[in-house]
């Protein structure tokens, strides 16, 4: 730590102070994701543009960048989008020129984990990939010779913590990272720490809340703070729905869950906060698919009432859904930072109310003793078990004027501890922990509009501490394991084989979509944990070159989670429970929840395998996992808006709505070249007839000035007409 940071207000400054620290071979390590300070890493990175002599190495993961568009039309849809949204956040510079290869010789950017796909195509940054678990990214960036971390943190003046900045977004690696850091400081390697403040971030306190002088170097330079990046909430489509719906079937009330980003965890959020405030049409669906009889595991392990002890969220990504689940009365279950404490509490021996009662078990499990001692009333009070004002003097505890016996043996004394000193409410509780976040613009006003009592309890922490069971100076294994109580760890993957294999971050190839993050950690984690099940999620197929493709498959040359860690996998079509089953029951289960069109197929392989009897055949029930039957499932609920599209909000207008369908639609019909030719045909013979007037306007393709915009505008009213859209009758936006 230092003894004192150096305030700048201009980023070349910060750069130059850097550069004196550490000298011209520069390994950067950034956070991943949000908390990357975008001045002092572009500043950076312009004088290693200008100054071949600095040798800059990235590394980092998950660089954002706002989306573009690899046609025309892509490019028309997108444009006014994107500077509606991001047009006031300055672009990453080295991440723009890693898209268009545009890097100098003597910058390198590494990354341990990518965008879904934005680098698939991109030899250079498949080569710098790193393969690292989110919990070995720590040892993986000292191995890379990282001697700078820089990161964006909140100033706390404004929130009453001065001389503190709040890690917020990313205290995920920092926290473990930095002091590694300083012990190589300290052997005499140089080093350089930055922080660069945005109030713009949300101040989160506990363990994210770090002195300034954890920085040797801070940039503090309002007039230029910028808004976040957003991650727009993407539409939920009816297969992702369902799946989220099981998975919602599994969760126990009282236990722990860890979510990913994505539709498919927003559609899991979406269908507890329905189980729990709408169970009523929450059990038609549940009743219609006959979940009970078809998937017993939900009886097992799962539920179907609202929840009453409440959700406690472990997951290093504190998704926005979250957020909803506190405001829903979902995530209401507090976890302690004590183990004993926190075992009581799961025997029911303990409340949140505190009681005589709670005192004499907590004597008995060997965490106080009678008298109390001074080191008792000390935890008791910072636990809300005794009031704040409470004292231990002479021997005797004292509230204002009063002092009486520290004896729970004496009938007197515990009548006064009820009347005078127990507290209101246990203190301390934290009913989410998470290791980092990124999201839409109305989570972080959410977080930033938090009352502090909500505040208190997230803690945003190491993802070390969050992602296993190890040791870890937040806490050890014997806390770790009474808080995660019925762990339900729900990830998603592309792919899963019938042997139990999940393909989640990359192709047979080698190339690399996105990367392993935590998900290896949480499924081992699962089989580890008493009472805990690993749920990988996915859709039962995707369409590719205009084919539609399963998703379960029978092999692949290529897997994330071995199969000998195969647990739950849920599609659209049900629940497949693999823990502890023989490989037949394995390759049935997962037949059972493949789509109707590749299950004669996949059966066929199985069966040619040995894997599967070749007197079995295909049940009926099973023939009926078709798109058909997944809307019907989710119209059983009786209420129109069960499941919308967007159930917490949007930032696509109406017309853009209609706009990305058809776009969608002459993506899926061109994705051949014999679909190509025929769409270009029938676009050809489109004419405007006035109807799209609005939607072309939104598109800059009002009237037509070329030849390539003449087709444009073809294609879009093409498109537009195979959605049946009414006449321009408004021009109502969202």
């Amino acid at each position: 730590m230092s003894e004192a940071c150096q305030r700048l207000r201009d980023a070349e400054a910060c750069v130059e102070a850097v550069i004196q620290r550490v000298g011209q071979q520069i390994t950067l390590g950034l956070p991943l994701g949000l908390g990357k300070p975008i001045r002092f890493v572009n500043a950076l990175y312009e004088r290693a543009r200008q100054d071949p002599e600095l040798q800059l190495h990235i590394v980092t993961a998950l660089s954002l960048r706002p989306p573009g568009g690899r046609s025309s039309l892509e490019r028309r849809f997108l444009t006014p989008f994107v500077q509606r949204l991001y047009g006031d956040i300055p672009e990453l510079a080295y991440a723009r020129d890693v898209a268009r290869g545009a890097l100098p010789d003597n910058v390198r950017v590494s990354e341990f984990f990518f965008k879904a796909g934005s680098y698939l195509n991109n030899d250079t940054q498949q080569r710098h990939y790193i393969c690292s678990n989110y919990t070995h990214a720590v040892r993986d960036l000292l191995a890379q010779g990282v001697n700078v971390v820089a990161q964006m943190v909140a100033p706390g003046e404004a929130h009453g913590a001065q001389g503190q900045v709040s890690l917020s977004c990313n205290p995920d690696l920092s926290l473990d990272l930095i002091p590694l850091l300083r012990e190589r400081e300290a052997r005499g390697q140089p080093v350089a720490v930055v922080g660069e403040h945005n109030a713009q971030l949300p101040f989160l306190g506990r363990h994210a809340a770090v002195p300034e002088t954890t920085f040797d170097v801070i940039l503090d330079q309002p007039s230029t703070d910028y808004p976040l990046f957003s991650a727009p909430q993407m539409a939920i489509s009816p297969e992702d729905h369902l799946i989220g719906f099981y998975a919602s079937c599994l969760l126990r009330d009282g236990g722990t869950l860890q979510v990913g980003i994505g539709s498919l965890g927003a559609a899991l959020v979406h269908s507890t906060i329905l189980r729990h405030r709408r169970n009523e049409p929450w059990q038609a669906v549940f009743n219609h698919l006959e979940v009970d009889r078809h998937f017993p595991v939900v009886a097992e392990i799962g539920g179907c009432g609202p929840f009453e002890a409440g959700l406690y969220g472990c997951s290093e990504m504190m998704v926005d859904g979250f957020l909803y689940l506190m405001e829903a009365g979902v995530l209401t279950r507090e976890v302690f930072d004590d183990a004993d404490l926190q075992t009581l509490i799961n025997d029911g021996q303990v409340g949140l109310r505190p009681t005589l009662e709670a005192l004499d078990a907590l004597r008995q499990a060997g965490r106080i003793d009678s008298p109390l001692r001074a080191r008792d009333v000390h935890w008791l009070v910072d636990c809300g078990f005794f009031r704040p004002e409470t004292r231990f003097r002479g021997g005797r505890l004292q509230v204002g004027e009063r002092s009486l016996a520290a004896d729970l043996d004496d009938a007197d004394s515990r009548r006064q501890l009820a009347d005078w000193v127990l507290g209101e409410r246990l203190a301390g509780g934290t009913v989410m922990h998470g290791g980092f976040y990124v999201g839409p613009e109305r989570f972080y006003q959410a977080l930033r509009d938090l009352p502090e009592e909500q505040r208190q309890r997230i803690c945003m922490t190491s993802v070390n501490f969050i992602n296993q069971l190890y040791d870890h100076r937040f806490g050890d294994q014997r806390l770790k394991v009474a808080q995660r109580q019925h762990g339900r760890f729900i990830n998603s993957a592309m792919m899963y084989t019938l042997s139990g294999a999940a393909v989640s971050d990359g192709l047979e190839d080698g190339r690399v979509v996105s990367g392993v993050g935590g998900q290896y950690n949480f499924v081992a984690m699962a089989h580890e944990l008493p009472g805990a099940r690993s749920i990988l999620t996915l859709r039962a197929t995707r369409t590719s070159r205009g084919q539609t493709l399963s998703n379960i498959v029978f092999n692949y040359g290529h897997c994330t989670i071995p199969r000998h860690l195969r647990d739950i996998v849920i599609t659209e079509y049900g629940i497949a429970d693999l823990r502890g089953q023989p490989d037949e029951q394995v390759y049935l289960r997962l037949i059972r929840i493949a789509d109707a069109r590749f299950q004669e197929a996949l059966l066929r392989q199985a069966q040619a395998a040995g894997k599967v009897s070749r007197a079995f055949r295909l049940p009926e029930s099973w023939r009926r996992n078709t798109p058909e039957a997944v809307r019907a499932a989710l119209a059983a609920g009786g209420a129109e808006d069960l499941f919308p599209a967007f159930p917490f909000g949007r930032d696509f207008t109406d017309d853009e709505l209609v706009l990305g369908k058809a776009l969608k639609g002459l993506q899926a019909s061109t994705a051949t070249w014999r679909g190509k030719l025929r769409t270009l045909w029938l676009a050809a013979r489109a004419r405007d007839d006035g109807r799209y007037r609005r939607l072309l306007a939104r598109m800059g393709l009002a009237s037509a000035r070329t030849p390539r915009e003449a087709l444009d505008r073809r294609l879009v009213i093409h498109g537009l007409r195979q959605l049946d859209i009414q006449p321009d009758t408004d021009n109502s936006e969202a």
